[in-house]
């Protein structure tokens, strides 16, 4: 969305709920929800602050802090892999390390063993890669969320289907 239609839909959000407790949260989430890319550009966060009168580092203080808000573009398909202690005894690494592979994608990151780190997204957006911490759906690990829906029990069979479907545009 161009950006001055970025700005008049924060005026409205702004004007709708700033003073109300969790304001900043829910501007921030609405905005990024409407953003092509599902992300939050250098540019919208300063308009963020700016109107709302706090200071910008605060507005990316909460960005960064919380793993739902995105700095970079992401792809029409997010797959998140849990590396919490029971999907990672259950084989969530060998998953995420074949989903890497499946996909393309390489990991440059200095991290990337760290649990809650990894976002990665494929070079013709189709596919973003992603890790938490944990799902709190120990019973049913390896746990790989795809599209905001859980799929517990996961194995590389299991989850080079979902791949297909979406891949094929279901």
């Amino acid at each position: 969305m161009p950006m001055l239609q970025e700005q008049e839909y924060v005026d409205r959000l702004v004007a709708e709920y700033q003073g109300r407790p969790g304001s900043l949260l829910t501007i921030l989430e609405r905005v990024q929800e409407r953003a092509s890319g599902k992300y939050l550009s250098a540019e919208v966060l300063e308009y963020i602050a700016a109107k709302m009168n706090l200071p910008l580092s605060q507005v990316h203080s909460v960005v960064t802090f919380y793993a739902l808000f995105n700095l970079e573009p992401q792809g029409e398909n997010t797959i998140c892999v849990c590396r919490g202690t029971a999907c990672h005894t259950r084989g969530s690494r060998a998953l995420l390390e074949r989903l890497k592979l499946e996909l393309g994608v390489v990991d440059h990151s200095e991290e990337a063993d760290a649990a809650d780190k990894l976002s990665i997204t494929t070079p013709d957006r189709k596919f973003t890669i992603r890790t938490v911490a944990c799902f709190g759906q120990c019973a049913l690990a390896p746990v790989v969320e795809i599209n905001h829906q859980i799929f517990g029990h996961v194995n590389e069979r299991a989850l080079r289907t979902e791949i297909d479907e979406l891949s094929k545009g279901k």
